[in-house]
């Protein structure tokens, strides 16, 4: 979801498989990222629209993803619950630092 957000353009597929690999340095493959997109779409954090067929694509129709609200929602609590996680992770993090020096 949050590659979604970040790209600057519509989503769809192939740019975020393109995203993924720049930020993370890993292949994702067309098939996994269909499969959790698919998934994000039932459980409304996603919805898609069809946009026209172009030549460059072989004359195929590209599918765009679009984060819903309950996307938005569901991203916010994601981040609450990661920073609540890490909550003085860095005081812990330096005291573990200072002890092995």
């Amino acid at each position: 979801m949050l590659t979604i957000i970040r790209l600057k353009e519509p989503a769809y597929l192939v740019n975020i498989r393109s995203f993924l690999h720049e930020n993370t340095g890993k292949d994702w493959a067309f098939g996994s990222l269909n499969i959790t997109l698919n998934k994000m779409k039932k459980k409304g954090y996603v919805t898609t629209y069809t946009g026209k067929p172009k030549h460059t694509q072989g004359g195929k129709a590209i599918q765009y993803y679009k984060l819903t609200d309950k996307g938005y929602r569901a991203l916010i609590d994601a981040k609450q619950l990661h920073d609540n996680m890490y909550e003085g992770f860095s005081i812990l993090l330096s005291e573990k630092t200072t002890h092995e020096k």
